[in-house]
């Protein structure tokens, strides 16, 4: 598991020469062209070069690089636009169009063979951190990014990077976005979507960057840890906990308004969660290191849980991923 989700950063480093695909189905060209050219000779793409020119990055993409992009096409801008209300890019303000355009940039040459089920970093900007946001990837069949858009044709290389033409545009993640798409998860959202609680777990943590209460830091157990709490309840699905119980842990899961980035977590550190802030008898979890340095939670209950994974950023917070359910 640790390894699964800190392969994609380091592949990220990697740097990959590879030849053009002659088979390549978007008919586009690539021979000593920059991806702003490639993409200007594709037909599919003229939305694209539209929104590339309307925020300066046009500039950014025909430099030397090497990027990795992953290009939508005019349907998949059109699909975008009507999604958000908007009839052109002009209804877009410039400054979300460029981050929402960075967050179809990677840094280095990949290839789509060399891709495997984790995460990188993106280069758009996340609006709880300030820092670069992740992108969660899925080969299990082709290639998907954040659980909504599909590589249609892979590996077009250009002089300065490669170019992954995809079906969707790819928007800034909330920290339901990472939950929705990661396998890992697939617990936490039966849990997150099981009953009709108060307060709507998955419409709390949508609330985007700049809103209260967000952002939010999300200690998300993976499905395993779901698993080991049914053994420990003595029940065989989340469905046979009550609505109070359920939704009383998983709310011991929130810190609200706070993006608490790994670099910034520390031995003995308190963190007040959301069940805590509003339930003063609650106490709060506590983060340690552990001896080989791990991250460790320690819960109301003294129970010990490791943190198996740190910093998918999201727009509106960040995830850490934990191998123990933590008990109020």
């Amino acid at each position: 598991m640790k390894n699964y989700f800190k392969i994609l950063p380091i592949l990220f480093l990697s740097l990959f020469i590879i030849s053009c695909d002659d088979d390549n189905d978007d008919n586009v060209c690539c021979a000593g062209s920059s991806i702003v050219d490639l993409a200007s000779e594709t037909e599919s793409l003229t939305t694209l070069v539209s929104a590339l020119q309307v925020t300066g990055l046009d500039a950014t993409l025909s430099s030397p690089g090497a990027f990795t992009v992953l290009a939508p096409t005019n349907d998949a801008f059109d699909s975008f636009l009507t999604s958000i209300n908007a009839t052109s890019l002009d209804d877009i303000p410039v400054e979300v169009l460029t981050n929402v355009l960075l967050n179809h940039v990677i840094i280095g040459e990949v290839q789509s063979s060399s891709l495997t089920n984790g995460y990188a970093s993106t280069q758009a900007v996340s609006g709880a951190s300030g820092t670069n946001m992740s992108i969660y990837i899925n080969t299990d069949d082709g290639v998907t990014f954040n659980g909504v858009s599909s590589v249609t044709s892979a590996d077009v290389v250009a002089s300065n990077g490669i170019v992954h033409i995809v079906d969707a545009v790819i928007g800034l993640p909330s920290v339901v976005t990472f939950a929705l798409a990661d396998p890992n998860f697939s617990s936490l959202v039966q849990a997150l979507t099981a009953y009709d609680y108060p307060q709507s777990f998955v419409g709390l943590l949508s609330i985007p960057a700049g809103s209260a209460p967000s952002p939010f830091t999300v200690f998300a157990p993976v499905n395993s840890a779901f698993g080991s709490l049914l053994e420990e309840l003595a029940v065989s699905s989340l469905y046979e906990i009550d609505e109070q119980t359920l939704g009383t842990v998983l709310s011991y899961h929130v810190v609200v308004g706070v993006n608490q980035v790994s670099n910034s977590l520390s031995g003995g550190m308190v963190l007040t969660t959301s069940l805590a802030q509003s339930n003063p008898n609650i106490a709060d979890i506590t983060f340690n290191f552990g001896d080989n340095g791990e991250g460790i939670l320690t819960d109301n209950n003294g129970r010990t849980s490791n943190i198996i994974a740190y910093d998918v950023q999201a727009d509106n917070g960040i995830i850490h991923a934990i191998d123990t359910v933590v008990l109020p």
